[in-house]
């Protein structure tokens, strides 16, 4: 009966470990990958970070039904959008008196700095439907197949909505060096 008992154990215990090292693995490789989303989706880090911890809170508790090691970075994604919605669901706007809010100058000195800073708020100013497709392209990389999967959309619709989100971003950097005066060639 001990011999029993103590079997159980030691393979509850192997399970524990075996699960917290996959989980370890999962963090480790993926963390910042899923931070850079996040902070793109919601443009605050704070927020981000919070969100970020939810997601990996709830991949822990349903790590066993990740069948398929490749298919991490997706599952984690949609954890993380769903996370994202339940924001939403349960947020209660905060009002804030524009009198009480301090504005800092950051006083950017680098002409590259400038440039992305513009080049993230054009891309802030693109509706949600062609800015997130773009992000998972740019941020990760992900092929128009694996961009319709994590979306639930059509390859074609991907492809088309990349291709204006494209067109919208480089119509409005032409537009932001015309008002400058830039001219090209």
């Amino acid at each position: 009966m001990f011999s029993r008992k103590q079997s159980a154990n030691d393979s509850v215990s192997e399970n524990m470990a075996n699960k917290q090292k996959r989980y370890e693995a999962l963090v480790n490789a993926l963390h910042s990958d899923i931070f850079r989303y996040a902070y793109w989706l919601v443009k605050d880090k704070a927020v981000a970070e919070d969100i970020v911890q939810e997601t990996f809170l709830r991949a822990w508790k349903s790590l066993d039904s990740l069948k398929d090691e490749k298919a991490a970075k997706s599952w984690l994604i949609t954890i993380l959008r769903r996370e994202n919605a339940r924001r939403f669901e349960r947020k209660q706007f905060d009002l804030v008196d524009m009198d009480d809010v301090a504005l800092a100058d950051d006083g950017l000195s680098n002409e590259t700095e400038i440039e992305h800073r513009e080049l993230r708020k054009l891309m802030a100013n693109l509706s949600d439907e062609y800015r997130e497709p773009l992000m998972l392209q740019i941020v990760f990389g992900y092929t128009g197949d694996e961009i319709a999967a994590q979306l639930e959309l059509n390859k074609n619709t991907v492809m088309t909505r990349l291709f204006r989100a494209r067109n919208q971003l480089k119509e409005a950097l032409e537009k932001a060096d015309d008002s400058r005066g830039y001219q090209n060639g």
